[in-house]
């Protein structure tokens, strides 16, 4: 199970239409609809600047919140649309829809490396690569995974970690229906350069041909 789930704090909107709308935002908070579950839609604001923090830091549109409004149950929620200002580019309207445990939903779930003392590669000097340190996965609202763990032993230079390759949660599978990389393991730029000395220069023992 994935760790707390993050709350978001809204205020129920006492009357719709766009002039509710437009007096929240002089207000300066963020009118939105909260819909799905098969109960009615609930008209909110949310705070323009928390909003916005919570915008610029990633990932609003693929988080579970815990939806908390005043007078109400709270509820789990994911974010299926925010409407921006077309000239200044800031959030002027939000839906949510509302999810229920079973339902199936896409986030980016955090990835952890371990044993990385029992790798062979690192422990020749090796680099390892994190191409994705998060990975989208759809899994199922009441069953959040906090993280996927990657196991780094035995692996040797030149080792691929591609998403087969990991045990995922009961449950879960990836977005995306390929095989992608997650990590690798890459041999050191000392290492390296010595090689493309070797490639570039000339064959030991070879003598260059005379001069006619």
């Amino acid at each position: 199970m994935a760790g707390e789930i993050p709350n978001l704090e809204a205020l129920e909107r006492t009357g719709t239409g766009k002039g509710a709308a437009r007096q929240a935002r002089r207000d300066g908070l963020v009118p939105g609809v909260v819909y799905g579950g098969e109960v009615e839609p609930l008209a909110i604001n949310i705070p323009f600047n928390k909003l916005l923090k919570m915008l610029r830091a990633g990932r609003f549109k693929s988080t579970l919140f815990n939806l908390k409004v005043e007078g109400h149950d709270d509820v789990r929620v994911i974010c299926r649309d925010v409407q921006r200002d077309v000239v200044k580019d800031l959030p002027i309207h939000l839906d949510l829809m509302r999810l229920r445990r079973t339902s199936e939903i896409a986030l980016f779930i955090p990835v952890e490396f371990i044993n990385e003392e029992e790798s062979t590669g690192l422990k020749r000097g090796g680099v390892l690569t994190v191409v994705r340190p998060e990975v989208e996965l759809v899994v199922t609202a009441g069953e959040i995974p906090e993280k996927i763990t990657v196991d780094l032993a035995g692996l040797d230079v030149g080792d691929t970690i591609t998403i087969s390759s990991i045990d995922l949660p009961e449950g879960a599978r990836p977005s995306i229906d390929r095989d992608f990389v997650v990590a690798n393991i890459s041999a050191p730029s000392g290492l390296r350069s010595a090689d493309n000395e070797d490639e570039d220069g000339e064959v030991e023992g070879e003598e260059a041909p005379a001069e006619a």
